[in-house]
């Protein structure tokens, strides 16, 4: 059995793990480095090397083979870096510099995919639905992404973009998003959007925590009306993921999915809408945390 190991590309921090294997995926080793992406891309890459020297010297040996998770989407056309918020990156060739650099072969996938990797592989979705096949992993934070996964492996399709559904059309109410299009699931649902809409109908500026906390009490009728939203088109917009793909679990992380209603209200919006008489996916909370982009990239490399 082969170790698994995984680099997660982050914007604070680039963090290293070796997962003993796919069978018994025990942490072996962990550690990171501050990213420092102000410094540019040269600096990012040196970072990532520092990281898999710091993983050589520790087991005591190189891979052939190595996964690492990126903020943004490798081209496979171009083998370029696109949609990356970490914005040095964009229009760099990072798997193949990496490759020369490191001297092994770079598996390389976006968080959304890792998070969705790991937790189909390891997380909520293996450990509730061991024979589930098909993996649907939602980020709802302060972005909107998505992954999907097919038997343990994950989906990156032609343009590098599966399990994109951050930017579907939603509602024209949601306006401009930085894409360039109009009206994406993550200028609808995404934390800041949310906390937009909220400032807009009510005048003043509050955190999701807060909002939720106004809703919860029944005391913010803003709030009410904000939350309720989000419950809608939670449901409109997972509904074409299940009318196309019809995963059998999905899992969903980021700080927007913490919200418990979205797991009830939100369900009930999502059988209004699905192309069904009654939902019976399970829709879960995650298991790893901030762990899964790390431990995801390992499993890019299974």
């Amino acid at each position: 059995m082969s170790n698994l190991w995984g680099i997660d590309l982050g914007g604070t921090k680039v963090e290293g793990a070796v997962l003993r294997s796919a069978a018994d995926p025990q942490v072996i080793y962990r550690d990171r480095l501050p990213t420092e992406g102000h410094k540019g891309y040269d600096h990012i890459v040196g970072q990532i090397k520092k990281v898999v020297e710091m993983m050589q010297a520790n087991l005591g040996y190189k891979p052939a083979k190595i996964g690492i998770g990126t903020p943004g989407t490798l081209d496979p056309a171009t083998g370029l870096m696109k949609n990356s918020n970490s914005t040095s990156l964009n229009g760099q060739p990072l798997k193949n510099d990496l490759e020369k650099l490191l001297g092994m072969e770079v598996a390389m996938a976006n968080d959304a995919n890792c998070f969705a990797l790991a937790e189909a592989n390891m997380g909520a979705a293996h450990e509730k639905y061991p024979n589930a096949r098909v993996v649907f992993g939602i980020i709802l934070g302060t972005g909107v992404g998505g992954g999907v996964v097919v038997d343990g492996k994950v989906i990156n399709g032609l343009h590098g973009i599966g399990g994109e559904w951050g930017h579907n059309f939603l509602d024209a109410s949601g306006g401009p998003c930085y894409c360039g299009k109009s009206g994406c699931v993550e200028k609808v649902l995404a934390g800041p959007a949310l906390e937009k809409y909220y400032a807009s109908i009510s005048g003043t500026s509050k955190n999701m925590k807060e909002v939720y906390a106004g809703y919860k009490s029944g005391t913010d009728p803003f709030a009410v009306q904000t939350i309720e939203r989000l419950h809608h088109f939670f449901g409109v917009a997972l509904s074409v993921v299940l009318n196309i793909l019809d995963p059998d679990v999905v899992v969903i992380g980021g700080g927007v999915g913490n919200i418990d209603t979205v797991y009830t209200e939100g369900l009930r919006s999502l059988q209004q809408h699905i192309f069904n008489d009654r939902v019976i996916t399970p829709i879960l909370k995650p298991k790893l945390g901030d762990s899964a982009g790390v431990f995801g990239a390992a499993f890019l490399v299974n």
